[in-house]
């Protein structure tokens, strides 16, 4: 890490975030908690912990007098939220050796951990449970390429057996395990689902963007990459006056936007352009130049489609889903996401190849609008019979702490 923090600014804010933590810990940690008892969360980066949200949420109305710790291992997750007033402390997780897990464990003394989807750290877990302390991993998914279930994978399956319990995310999950002979398992669902229906719930009243859309068709762009938009963006062109767009890039880069608003056609704004003064139905794209809006963005869709399957991975869905807005996403890397995978299957999601499919998903959902609402309820159904993973992780940690 320290080698690759030369080169990329990520690695580096993770090192630079790392400097004197385990002495600070260790000199004043105690004196933040005020000898209430603590409970540790663990995310990997931001999308681990908008799935360990709902359970830290239900933790603190369960148990209002502990005292919650949330760490990260990405800077992607904890610069982001770093602030979350939902933890009592925000820090990252220092590497994972002997020497860290034994001091860091010690520092911060939790009487019960949570670690989110994928995150087995040796070291960590065996000092937990040198110490008699609670684990539980949950919204877990497996599948067959995994270490765990290869011919050289002990080492790791013994991580696994080391958690009080391992709640996963479906049936299929479960059988795997099973077949490794790991039974401290069940299927929860997946915390997720919880999220974004307090998310549709509460969002945001946004009427800027309610003004932009004016009527048009609108599709909202959710955590696009270059590779998304280069099949966008000459749909986009051909449907110019016809369907208004609003896209949020992943990542805010500002040559990379400036690069995307001289290849579409129609009028652009930037959401950091806006004011009193603009007449913002006028544009025909709005880009959003800023993190924390796009959950509350899908409110004002008509339709979505959703970045990041071209290349490393899809992005999550399931916020645009439970507004009931029908999906599409690329062809290339959806398949390890389950909800995608099932909403495909039930005729609520598309993935697509190119520009050309695209293209005739977005035109006849423009052109007929019974059709395209039809596809958004299936969506929004299959959300609402996701819900309740949260209900079942906290009657075993009621288990765990007795209480």
């Amino acid at each position: 890490m320290k080698v690759g923090a030369l080169f990329n600014y990520k690695i580096k804010s993770g090192v630079e975030g790392r400097k004197g933590l385990l002495k600070r810990l260790e000199n004043d940690f105690s004196a933040h908690t005020n000898g209430r008892p603590v409970a540790w969360f663990h995310a990997a980066s931001l999308g681990e912990f908008e799935q360990g949200r709902p359970v830290m949420e239900a933790f603190r109305g369960q148990y209002p007098d502990y005292f919650i710790i949330l760490t990260f291992f990405s800077p992607s997750g904890y610069e982001i939220r770093k602030n979350y007033n939902g933890a009592d402390y925000v820090c990252y997780l220092p590497i994972d050796t002997s020497s860290n897990a034994r001091r860091f464990v010690r520092a911060i003394n939790p009487r019960i951990v949570f670690f989110i989807k994928y995150e087995f750290w040796f070291n960590y877990v065996n000092e937990l449970i040198a110490r008699g302390v609670g684990l539980l991993a949950f919204s877990s998914i497996f599948r067959t390429e995994q270490v765990f279930f290869q011919s050289y994978g002990a080492f790791f399956r013994r991580i696994l057996s080391m958690f009080d319990h391992i709640f996963v995310q479906n049936k299929a999950s479960v059988e795997l395990l099973w077949q490794v002979n790991i039974t401290n398992c069940s299927v929860a669902g997946d915390t997720r689902f919880d999220r974004v229906r307090t998310i549709a719930a509460n969002a945001r009243e946004l009427p800027e963007i309610e003004a932009f859309s004016n009527g048009k068709p609108c599709i909202v762009a959710g955590s696009v990459w270059e590779a998304d938009m280069q099949v966008l963006i000459p749909v986009l062109n051909r449907l110019t006056g016809s369907i208004k767009a609003i896209i949020a890039p992943h990542e805010i880069k500002k040559e990379q936007i400036e690069s995307w608003r001289k290849s579409l056609k129609g009028r652009t704004l930037r959401y950091s352009e806006l004011t009193p003064e603009t007449e913002i139905s006028s544009f025909d794209y709005l880009i959003i130049d800023n993190i924390g809006m796009l959950s509350s963005l899908y409110k004002y869709g008509d339709m979505a489609y959703i970045g990041g399957s071209f290349g490393a991975g899809l992005h999550n869905i399931l916020e645009a889903a439970t507004f009931g807005l029908p999906l599409m996403f690329g062809n290339k890397s959806y398949q390890r996401f389950q909800e995608a995978v099932d909403l495909v299957e039930y005729g609520g999601a598309f993935p697509i190849a190119d520009a050309a499919q695209a293209g005739e998903l977005i035109g006849q959902w423009v052109r007929d609008p019974a059709a395209r609402r039809e596809i958004g309820e299936t969506n929004e159904n299959y959300v609402l019979s996701g819900i309740g993973a949260t209900d079942r992780i906290m009657e075993k940690v009621k288990e765990i702490l007795g209480q």
